[in-house]
């Protein structure tokens, strides 16, 4: 026949034979949305339509609101008219009529356009629509009533960028600037719900046959149905569909025994803060994403969906209030669930100790604010790596659940669990899972679920797993079609169960059946995206120098309210200054891969976070002068007690050190030797040693640095003679330059200062490269299988050898401020005041510097660059040379200011022991007149400490990283301060009320 034999019924029970591929082709083309349209049931989903009465358009390079745009003057336009360019926006003005025959009837408007759009009725937001994301129709009515209004205006608001911004060739390429928009479908439309119904039966028998593959009986039993049912149904007769539907029914409706793994679906939205568009859009895909959401959950009360980011919804309360109210009504009911409990999903390895803490504080604060709750589990599915502290940091903000699945992209090696617990460096756990199907944008289909369960990697510890369904990375969120797919095959025999599901219940579960579960120790690594230790140089200097002031500016404040309790507190202000500083923390911002848009805001944030708060210094109001090295001593030279004063002077607090012992250094003019009592640089090498790599890496430029690059190693050569720029008194110093190409100079100063143990390299580079990746080499003499590197709050060891795979894999890693190869009495540490990325491998130690990936920022990290790092010899461990204290003095530079000089000096605080880091000293949230003072051990070590100030302290509680008073660990404060337990690497924060 020439389409379908509607007319003939071929029984199951006759003995006809069958070919496996032929039955289930003509089930698939029955649906299709390409072949027999014109015949099959996917060709009648659509019934009648009619044209739009009339539409209008304006453009607009800015993002505006409702108010504004509704103002303006809309010029005719048509279906098929082009708009642009990219990043503009073109708001369309539509007027409808629905014609009285479709009474009865469900009727759409029917929107196709490559740039997302919003539709908005009666002032507010009602339904994104996102040809990407499946989501091309706005319900008017489903059932059109008389008294329904058959004639209205919508407006539509369309974005001139598409779901994944704009790349111009490929999705990360650098957007093409040029590029114009069109809407190619604007109509009303009927909706034949039946159809669509059947069609979902039909689909999910398909890949039920697909996914079972020929081994299964299950999956010719649906083979056998779907057959019978395209012999049923006859799309041009609705009145064969209930006959149809019931014998899918009764497939579905056969159920799982009692041992199936669960399923635990969560609907979810993934949205990029910035990535492949700028900040300023990621607001409107928030916008169109939730208010999507909010339809949905209207249409189905089971419906539950997670989303995080504080950040994100900060902006929706702002932009859309009205949207806004509707989420708090359905936080409420438990169907709009908050997660993560961070102001954004940060990297997982760049941020300092402090800034994580932050993006909790902040995260953890705004959730109970707005509503009510605090969030129980960590979300972060999409970063590149996960900090070893990161467990005891999520303990402390009251967390204990933890849920990615970023390190499926291994590269190398196969992560071993997906459900385990994660013990961190300090030895708090968390109970962690990686949902198996790896993915946090499935789409409810049968592939996803039997994924979910095939590859889960713990068969036998866990039997629930989540599946986080919803279009993501770039918005749209779950759709009405995902739902009716989970909602088809919650239990159905042969897949696994279906259950909606919050991420409470799937962790109470998870819980409950914990005790087989594994534990994996240490950080996870992502064997992949080792590119982003050093892409984008100055937003990561940036965020370096940032966290630095906002740490001084707290402490300056802190003291200054002591002396003078007139003296406001810039609370809010520095809340606004952490927040701006927290959302360039995000995944693809700080890692830098992103578009120049990003980085352009990135900058531009940096650079007005740090003239605010050196203005918040100027003002006189708080400390002024101080080398806010956070440890052992804080002395205050001179405090100005008010704004008022005039005069000159000098205002500070310095923390002071004496090294226990003197170590000696010299140069032959490029550092080639290091000595601390012995030759430091491996025999016939050179240390400070330039070097280039060939940097193409497979894919993701920005992100990825492959293993092949270091096959390609050589040295650019001396250009310019070594001069001596001083030679005497406290310093001595020589420069020099070496030209990198005919394109990129580095010009360097090499700096010995009296008293200090390390040789600092003031270092700018011209840097115009194409691929090509720039590092310093220090060959040392030193023979060691592990080096140490600096994260947050403490430091781990990785492997100098490339025994396994896994020791492989850490070619290039991360660490903080400084890292460090010893054996035995003797070691040399590295340190640096803006830079991430690092290589230790046999004695070598490597400095990533500088990247030029042109994807998707084609320009990324062209331009004059400044840092310094130094190379630190030492007798002894590294934590007896006292390197993690000299670090902090490289990034904590002294700072000066005019000010009264009639102040007496006064010492505000001091820690006993070395091994204790004085971090943080702030404004207790919330409390005036309280301290919180955050200290962490540092060594690795178990030790007691006594903490000394001369504040006047009455009361002292420990508290968590939320300042939340633990009522029962009072702390006594004696006459020789607060004495403390510290146990390796733990981090201790306490209330100090006075």
């Amino acid at each position: 026949p020439t389409c379908y034999p509607h007319q003939v019924s071929l029984s199951l029970s006759s003995c006809h034979s069958f070919n496996r591929r032929t039955l289930l082709e003509r089930a698939e083309k029955f649906i299709s949305d390409i072949y027999f349209t014109d015949c099959n049931l996917r060709g009648r989903l659509y019934g009648d339509s009619c044209p739009l009465e009339s539409l209008a358009c304006f453009l607009t390079p800015k993002r505006i609101t409702f108010s504004e745009a509704s103002k303006q003057i809309f010029d005719p336009c048509k279906v098929g008219d082009t708009f642009g360019p990219t990043w503009w926006t073109c708001w369309f003005k539509a007027t409808l009529k629905i014609p009285e025959s479709w009474r009865g009837k469900e009727v759409h408007l029917l929107w196709e356009s490559d740039g997302e759009a919003m539709v908005w009725r009666d002032e507010q937001p009602v339904q994104g629509l996102t040809k990407e994301g499946e989501k091309t129709s706005y319900i008017l009515s489903e059932c059109l009533q008389d008294e329904e209004p058959h004639s209205l205006t919508l407006y539509v608001e369309m974005a001139c960028n598409g779901l994944f911004g704009a790349g111009q060739g490929s999705q990360i390429a650098a957007p093409d600037p040029n590029r114009k928009f069109s809407v190619q479908r604007a109509e009303l439309v009927v909706f034949n719900r039946d159809v669509r119904e059947l069609l979902t039966d039909f689909e999910m028998l398909v890949d039920i046959v697909k996914e079972l593959g020929e081994e299964e009986q299950r999956g010719y039993q649906a083979l056998f149905t779907v057959n019978e049912m395209v012999n049923l149904c006859d799309p041009s007769d609705p009145s064969s569909f209930a006959k149809v539907h019931s014998l899918a029914g009764t497939f579905f409706n056969q159920r799982n025994g009692e041992s199936q793994h669960t399923v635990h679906a969560m609907g979810h939205c993934h949205i990029d803060s910035a990535w492949l568009w700028p900040y300023e859009e990621t607001i409107r895909k928030c916008g169109r994403s939730w208010v999507t959401v909010i339809r949905l959950m209207e249409k189905n009360p089971e419906f539950v969906f997670t989303c995080s980011q504080a950040q994100q919804f900060q902006w929706v309360k702002s932009w859309y209030p009205g949207l806004f109210s509707s989420i708090q009504h359905y936080v409420k009911k438990g169907q709009f669930i908050p997660v993560g409990g961070t102001w954004v999903e940060m990297d997982g390895n760049l941020p300092s100790g402090e800034s994580m803490v932050r993006q909790f504080l902040e995260g953890q604060r705004f959730f109970n604010k707005e509503f009510g709750r605090y969030c129980k589990e960590f979300w972060l599915p999409d970063t590149f790596g996960y900090s070893a502290q990161l467990p005891q940091i999520m303990q402390g903000c009251g967390i204990s659940n933890f849920l990615t699945q970023k390190l499926s992209w291994n590269l190398i090696n196969t992560f071993p669990h997906n459900t385990f617990f994660w013990e961190g460096l300090d030895g708090s756990t968390v109970l962690t899972h990686f949902p198996p199907g790896n993915s946090y944008e499935m789409k409810g289909k049968v592939e996803d679920l039997v994924k979910t369960l095939k590859n889960n990697k713990d068969k036998g510890r866990a039997n629930h797993s989540a599946a986080l369904f919803g279009f993501g990375d770039g918005g749209g969120g779950p759709t009405q079609l995902m739902l009716d797919r989970l909602r088809l095959v919650q239990d159905t025999n042969g897949l696994p169960k279906v259950q909606m599901s919050t991420p409470d219940e799937l962790f109470t579960r998870l819980q409950a059946d914990s005790a087989l579960l594994c534990t994996w120790a240490g950080e996870l690594f992502l064997e992949l995206h080792n590119g982003t230790y050093t892409t984008q140089a100055q937003i990561k200097r940036g965020n370096r120098q940032c966290e630095t002031l906002l740490h001084d500016i707290e402490i300056a404040s802190s003291l200054a309210l002591y002396r003078n309790n007139t003296f406001p507190y810039p609370a809010e202000k520095l809340q606004e200054l952490w927040r701006l500083l927290l959302l360039n923390q995000f995944h693809d911002v700080i890692p830098g891969s992103c578009i120049e848009m990003v980085v352009e805001d990135a900058l531009k944030y940096y650079e007005g976070e740090f003239l605010q708060l050196l203005a918040l210094v100027a003002k006189g109001s708080s400390v002024a002068v101080f080398n806010s090295l956070p440890w052992e001593r804080l002395e205050v030279v001179q405090i100005q007690e008010g704004a008022e004063k005039s005069g000159l002077g000098l205002l500070g607090i310095q923390y002071l050190y004496c090294s226990p012992h003197t170590i000696n250094f010299i140069s032959d003019g490029v550092s080639h030797h290091c000595v601390d009592f012995r030759e430091s640089i491996s025999d016939g090498c050179l240390g400070n040693q330039f070097v280039m790599f060939d940097d193409v890496p497979l894919y993701w430029d920005a992100w990825d640095v492959m293993d092949y690059h270091l096959q390609t190693r050589f040295q650019p050569l001396l250009s310019n003679p070594v001069h001596v720029v001083s030679s005497g008194g406290l310093r001595g110093s020589v420069s020099f330059t070496l030209r990198i190409s005919d394109k990129s100079t580095i010009t360097q100063e090499i700096i010995m200062d009296a008293m200090c143990p390390y040789i600092k390299f003031s270092t700018e580079v011209q840097w115009a490269e194409s691929h090509k990746f720039l590092k310093v080499e220090f060959p040392v003499r030193v023979r060691s299988p592990n080096a140490t590197y600096e994260i947050q709050f403490g430091h781990l060891q990785r492997p100098t050898h490339r025994n396994t795979s896994w020791d492989w894999a850490r070619f290039e890693v991360w660490g903080h401020k400084w890292a460090d190869l010893s054996e035995h009495n003797f070691g040399v540490s590295l340190l640096n005041d803006c830079k991430y990325g690092y290589s230790v491998h046999k004695n070598t130690m490597t400095l990533s510097l500088l990247r030029a990936p042109k994807a998707p920022d084609a320009t990324a990290d062209m331009g004059i660059h400044h840092f310094t790092y130094a190379i630190m010899p030492h007798t002894r461990s590294f934590q007896e040379a006292s390197v993690i204290q000299c670090a902090y003095n490289l990034n904590f530079p002294l700072r000066l200011i005019q000010c009264s000089p009639d102040t007496m000096p006064w010492s505000a605080f001091s820690v006993t022991s070395q091994a204790v880091i004085l971090e943080t000293i702030k404004q207790a949230e919330d409390r005036g007149g309280v301290l919180v003072v955050r200290l962490y051990e540092s060594h690795g070590s178990s030790v007691t400490a006594t903490l000394r100030t001369t504040l006047p302290v009455r009361e002292a509680w420990v508290c968590d990283l939320l300042e939340k008073q633990d009522p029962n660990r009072p702390v006594q404060v004696t006459s020789e301060g607060i004495t403390l337990d510290f146990k390796p690497f733990q981090i201790v924060s306490l209330l100090l009320i006075m």
